[in-house]
């Protein structure tokens, strides 16, 4: 097997499909929102409907969200340079965060036209083509949002999944307007602009919880539990690895993952035979997820002494004898020297981590006070 990982200059053919899936689905939104949003706006203007009309002007805002997403994946797959060495794939969660602005941008405007029209109400004049119209609006954006959405989901895009929502809450929106003017014809009730501020606020909510969806992945995330998992399976299907540690990601883009890890193996391996060993797992965890491990650190552990292996249980029993401590890993004993180091991972959940950590410390250095101990508190960015 190769050990030779592609450049990030070097875009795969699923990385291509990707884009393709992603631009024609935007394409497809496109169409389909500029045809829904005239007709809407004639049978809004036709009616004298507030709320088809706002509704009218959401589809504008929908296919101009769609443009947006198809801009920003292309720039998303830019080649990397000197001042973005690692590429330009979180264009992809600004797009989704112009869109998330945009929704909010079209509640607002809703809202004010909304409250006017309260304020200085028109009765509507509903017609039986606009009610048609309407209704077939519904349909159509109904079978979009669930097209998109699942799109979206498929190829891990935030913009698709932002707009299949956004689409899906459309027809919600439609459906209500649909409800006011059967109340209106039934009783006689004009319910147009308290609906249209309802529909508005509804657009406002939507678009904020979008906005804070995409700022929590321009921030930086946590690593998805199951990739990891994932991840550190791959590696320890090694048979000279036994554990895998420390792992930690960067995320460049929804599909552009470089990252770091540890990896324990025995003390009796040549520099050379490492070598060749972390070149096979940065080539098979890349072959497997799409992943770059960009440093695998080594722990090298005791396998000659039995001594040292039973001094590794007992520290390995003191240390996880302490609530919120998750794991003990890299332990290294030399009788010789009188030395040994380990590194323990303690949980977010223990509110004085540091504090813990000492006592972790002592505890163990009572039990071995002629050595000198070298032990770093690691962080599992993984824990949930």
């Amino acid at each position: 097997m190769s050990g030779r990982v592609p450049d990030q200059n070097h875009f795969t053919q699923q990385e291509t499909r990707r884009d393709t899936v992603i631009i024609r689905t935007s394409v497809v939104g496109i169409m389909a929102n500029i045809l829904l949003a005239a007709f809407k706006a004639i049978a809004g203007l036709a009616s004298n409907s507030i709320a088809i009309v706002m509704d009218a002007v959401n589809n504008i805002s929908d296919a101009a969200s769609s443009v947006i997403t198809i801009i920003g994946t292309k720039l998303a797959r830019k080649a990397p340079d000197k001042k973005h060495p690692f590429g330009h794939g979180r264009v992809e969660y600004l797009t989704a965060m112009v869109i998330s602005l945009i929704v909010v941008y079209a509640g607002i405007t809703a809202f004010i036209e909304s409250v006017k029209k309260i304020l200085h109400p028109v009765e509507p004049d509903y017609s039986i083509l606009s009610l048609i119209l309407v209704s077939v609006a519904v349909v159509v954006k109904l079978l979009l949002g669930r097209y998109v959405k699942r799109v979206g989901i498929q190829v891990n895009s935030d913009s698709l999944k932002d707009s299949g929502e956004d689409a899906t809450l459309d027809a919600v929106i439609s459906a209500s307007t649909l409800a006011a003017a059967a109340i209106y014809l039934i009783f006689h009730v004009s319910l147009e602009a308290w609906l249209g501020a309802v529909i508005a606020v509804i657009i406002v909510k939507s678009g904020t919880d979008m906005l804070r969806d995409t700022l929590s992945h321009i921030l930086g995330e946590g690593v998805d539990p199951e990739l990891a998992r994932q991840i550190k399976d791959t590696i320890c299907r090694f048979p000279e690895i036994s554990g895998a540690y420390d792992l930690v990601l960067h995320n460049y883009g929804p599909e552009d993952y470089n990252g770091s890890v540890h990896i324990e193996v025995p003390d009796t391996l040549t520099a050379e035979e490492v070598d060749q060993l972390t070149r096979r797992v940065t080539s098979e965890v890349y072959q497997k997820h799409k992943v770059i491990l960009t440093a695998i650190s080594v722990y090298s552990i005791n396998t000659k002494n039995p001594a040292a292996i039973e001094a590794r249980n007992k520290v390995s029993e003191i240390v996880l004898s302490h609530e919120n401590t998750l794991e003990m890993h890299g332990f290294n004993i030399n009788f010789e020297q009188r030395r040994m180091r380990f590194d323990i991972v303690i949980s977010f959940d223990e509110k004085d981590r540091w504090a813990l950590y000492e006592h972790i410390t002592e505890d163990v250095q009572a039990q071995y006070p002629d050595y000198e101990l070298q032990v770093t508190m690691d962080t599992d960015f993984t824990e949930q």
